[in-house]
């Protein structure tokens, strides 16, 4: 959970809120050496989002060049920053949306390749 929650602020320190997996790797590198402080951090944000899924709550997108964070995103480490201090465990994670699939789980979003297009 920590690791998403680095992966979000790493990605809305960059320009647009997009990177390279490399530029990420780079930066989780040097914060993850960087002391005791981000990583407590990192602990009291996650304890604050039990049920974060970056990729299934579409706060990151993913595509051919890299990652980049949605509006969504930016709006949710906003809200999940500015209750850390006082270290308010949240309420339950909402109910995940019913499954349109016979098997009864939810299906992750994945994005089409660029170019790629869906019709019904």
């Amino acid at each position: 959970m920590s690791l998403q929650i680095a992966i979000l602020k790493v990605l809305v320190s960059h320009p647009e809120g997009r990177a390279t997996i490399a530029a990420l790797n780079s930066d989780l590198s040097i914060l993850n050496t960087s002391g005791p402080e981000w990583s407590d951090r990192l602990k009291r944000l996650a304890a604050r989002a039990p049920g974060l899924d970056v990729f299934g709550q579409r706060l990151i997108l993913r595509d051919s060049s890299g990652w980049q964070i949605t509006p969504q995103g930016t709006a949710f480490l906003d809200w999940l920053e500015s209750g850390a201090s006082a270290n308010v465990p949240l309420a339950e994670p909402s109910r995940p949306p019913d499954a349109a699939n016979d098997n009864g789980a939810v299906w992750p979003f994945i994005p089409f390749p660029d170019g790629w297009y869906a019709a019904c």
